[in-house]
């Protein structure tokens, strides 16, 4: 099949020279492993199939576990999880648990049947902080390394790679001031959530310190469109005039509701969302949001899960990403009243 293949045409693709595709389709060892990726990537984009040589490569499996994929961030972190997994010649095994389906505990079994070298688990039981570890407490005594995404649990002993909730919080505030806003309310999820009680935590600091004679009042609700729809209902009861969500399927229910009591956005009520997920450009109005670094947290979670894998030691310490504000239409000024 390789003898079909354009040169040319994938070179362009993965912005490369032609002798750089000639090498990683001979499976030359000189050719940096993102570079291989990315013409790797052209070839599937192309709709090439992959010579066998590069199919047959497979450094073992390693168990994917995430919540359910209706939220568009969550498929988000398997695309990049599976490529820096591809890198490395390593193939996931995806399992993504949702209510009423498979579990948690049914994916990590499968998985071990499996044999899988370890496990990158994504906002999963590790942040709820009402469910037992005994799951993870198994693995480990099998000498398995896992990471988690998402939700450090300070009760693991295991590296966490997750947006820094606090920096997120700060500026979503301080853009929303900026714009003269001070009745400013936070929607989030349960709050036996980890990454939740952070956001709540980090809103109630950020607010002291920066409207030190204002109210902090918060939601906590679910983090889906009815939660977002919920929470807008009560904060808006509350006088708040913008309102920053947990994630932006939750804005997206505030600015349902507001579109269902006829209040404009921005005009009326400031969204600020969290993820930017994909598409969330194009909602009305686009959405202000603050961006996950999830290519960077996905890279970080799978090399530090293949040293564990190699060297067999423990690695602890969680490491914080630092998310980004994109300010897009759905935040504006106050308005004086």
């Amino acid at each position: 099949m390789a003898n079909r293949i354009r040169l040319a045409d994938v070179a362009k693709q993965a912005d490369v020279s032609t002798a750089t595709v000639s090498r990683v389709l001979n499976d030359k060892n000189s050719v940096a492993l993102e570079t291989r990726q990315a013409v790797l990537t052209a070839l599937d984009l192309l709709g090439y199939e992959r010579p066998e040589r590069l199919r047959e490569r497979n450094g073992g499996l390693i168990g994917l576990v995430l919540p359910e994929l209706t939220n568009p961030i969550f498929p988000i972190f398997a695309q990049y999880l599976q490529a820096s997994m591809v890198m490395y010649d390593y193939t996931p095994l995806l399992g993504a648990h949702e209510a009423g389906g498979s579990t948690e505990d049914a994916y990590i079994d499968a998985m071990l049947e499996q044999h899988v070298a370890g496990f990158i688990f994504v906002s999963g039981l590790h942040a709820d902080s009402t469910a037992s570890l005994d799951r993870y407490h198994r693995i480990r005594a099998r000498n398995i390394p896992y990471v988690t995404i998402n939700g450090h649990n300070p009760n693991l002993d295991a590296p966490d790679f997750s947006a820094d909730d606090a920096s997120a919080v700060n500026q979503a505030l301080r853009h929303l001031i900026s714009q003269g806003h001070s009745r400013i309310g936070l929607a989030t999820g349960q709050l036996r959530f980890l990454p939740a009680q952070a956001k709540s935590d980090a809103f109630k600091d950020a607010m002291k310190a920066l409207l030190p004679d204002t109210s902090a009042p918060q939601a906590n609700t679910l983090f889906t469109v009815e939660g977002g729809y919920a929470a807008a209902q009560e904060l808006i009861a509350q006088g708040c005039t913008a309102i920053i969500c947990a994630s932006d399927v939750m804005a997206l229910g505030v600015i349902r509701y507001c579109h269902s009591v006829g209040l404009d956005v921005p005009r009326d009520i400031s969204v600020v969302g969290y993820d930017d997920s994909p598409f969330i450009a194009f909602t009305h109005p686009p959405l202000t949001t603050l961006r996950q670094p999830v290519k960077a947290i996905c890279g970080a979670a799978v090399t530090t899960l293949l040293s564990m894998i190699n060297d067999r030691t423990t690695i602890s310490n969680p490491m914080k990403f630092a998310p980004e504000l994109i300010v897009r239409e759905s935040t504006g000024l106050a308005q004086s009243k």
